[in-house]
């Protein structure tokens, strides 16, 4: 059967491929992943090694055996081979559980994808890896969640609801984060939806959870989910939870949108979700009942919804990531978390909190930056926002011994050189012919206009962002001309 099949496709011009063949085989059995492939008849003409590990099945006793004579538990209904044999489409990343030869229940991640010759299927090949592990460890999370919320009961810094931030934590006193916590504030006891747009680094959660805990859901459960961390059907059966015998080895388990009942859900990373799973969301949020995978009952929760996306949502509709509908309904309240290059008056203050985090848990006594290192900070754009700035602070505070981090402390990743940043001059200059009352009139002036061009013209803001009552502003405004 392996050569009526498998040589065929590589053996091409009477052995002249031999070599090209080997090369395939030794590549494959080397894989951590198992490969199996099939002919149209769904009979096995390749078997690497690593499927042993998986299924239990020698390559020698798999090949030339049919799909369904080493996978017993499989049938026409849920095998990946026969739909992509008989649809020529390719499935992938789907997630399986079945029982393998040796009786153990087993998880896999497979992608199948059928093999075709002038337009006629010939056969499918499948990869696929153990996520056995993987699905443990997310029931886990789950159960281990379930028992903090139920026994009311918090070590380290979380709090009884599941949570550890509130709206002080957020750091900052610059105009969008003021901005910013005043929305939170008055929103927070709204049961509407939420979507919240920030970079990677800017502290999504942070805010999230601040919302919850001011919120009159606080003394119920925070439930987080990044939907970027776990293939389709698993996220399905995560959220919503199983009965048993839906799927094998399946058991009855409450899902994460029962677990949140009376609380806030938290949906991280909404643009990684498939767009049938989106479908699903949708109705829950239209009609607050959600079904079990693989039951026909269904259940009421009052569970408030806060997605998020670290991509701008005109992309995700656009490039039609994210359902139209799903976006809409999530959007009744909107939070655009602003970048670190945004909020640069807010570093000195981050800096300090980073630092006397750091001076707690490493028993240092650091004082704090020296000029240069502000300078640089301040000069430079934050593409990994405030957590990039977090890290570069605790790395350095491992090698730092002075009271203040010089730029020779200064921990850089590789991939970054500080002469890559521009720097500001160490000490100021004035300009040949110019009085030292005319250049700080001068300095003055471009500082409004650029507090001005930020704020978007807004005298309000832009009074907020230079510390000055609005009423200075305006006289200098008029004083300058502006």
């Amino acid at each position: 059967m392996q050569h009526s099949f498998f040589h065929s496709q590589l053996l091409q011009d009477g052995g002249g491929l031999m070599d090209y063949k080997k090369i395939i085989e030794l590549v494959l059995s080397h894989l951590e992943e198992g490969v199996i492939i099939v002919d149209s008849n769904l009979n096995i003409v390749y078997f690497n090694e690593s499927s042993k590990n998986i299924t239990g099945f020698s390559p020698k006793e798999a090949i030339g055996k049919n799909i369904f004579y080493v996978f017993p538990n499989l049938n026409k209904d849920n095998s990946t081979f026969y739909k992509v044999i008989n649809t020529k489409k390719p499935i992938i990343n789907h997630v399986q559980n079945y029982i393998n030869c040796k009786g153990k229940n087993v998880s896999i991640v497979t992608s199948t994808i059928p093999i075709l010759k002038e337009g006629k299927i010939e056969g499918a090949i499948e990869i696929f890896k153990d996520f056995t592990h993987v699905k443990e460890l997310s029931e886990k999370v789950v159960m281990l969640q379930s028992t903090l919320h139920g026994k009311g009961t918090c070590e380290n810094k979380f709090l009884p609801n599941g949570s550890q931030y509130r709206l002080t934590d957020i750091i900052g006193n610059s105009a969008p984060i003021v901005e910013l916590k005043r929305k939170i504030q008055k929103v927070a006891n709204s049961d509407s939806p939420v979507f919240v747009y920030g970079e990677t680094g800017t502290g999504k959660e942070l805010i999230v959870q601040s919302l919850h805990n001011l919120s009159s859901r606080r003394e119920k459960p925070f439930v987080a989910q990044n939907c970027g961390a776990l293939p389709e059907n698993l996220l399905e059966s995560i959220l919503f939870g199983t009965v048993q015998g839906s799927f094998t080895g399946a058991k009855d388990k409450q899902g994460l949108f029962e677990l949140a009942d009376g609380g806030t859900l938290f949906l991280d990373e909404l643009n990684s979700m498939n767009l049938e799973l989106q479908s699903k969301l949708l109705r829950v949020i239209e009609d607050g009942v959600i079904r079990r995978v693989g039951s026909t009952k269904t259940k009421l929760v009052n569970v408030r919804i806060i997605a998020a996306s670290n991509i701008e949502p005109k992309r995700l509709l656009e490039q039609k990531i994210l359902r139209e509908d799903l976006y809409y309904r999530l959007n009744v309240i909107y939070f655009r978390i602003p970048p670190l290059r945004e909020r640069k008056e807010d570093i000195p203050l981050l800096v300090e909190h980073f630092i006397n985090n750091c001076n707690k848990k490493m028993n240092k006594s650091v004082k704090g930056i020296d000029k240069k290192v502000e300078a640089y900070f301040l000069n430079y754009d934050w593409p990994g926002n405030v957590r990039e700035l977090q890290n570069i602070i605790e790395s350095t505070m491992n090698f730092v011994e002075g009271e203040y981090i010089t730029l020779d402390d200064l921990q850089i990743p590789n991939n970054l050189c500080i002469s890559d940043v521009t720097m500001s001059p160490a000490e100021p200059s004035i300009p040949k012919g110019m009085s030292l009352k005319d250049a700080v009139e001068e300095y003055e002036k471009n500082l409004i206009k650029l507090a001005l061009e930020e704020s978007g013209q807004n005298c309000a803001k832009a009074a907020r962002i230079l510390k000055i009552p609005k009423q200075t502003l305006h006289g200098k405004i008029k004083k300058y001309k502006l």
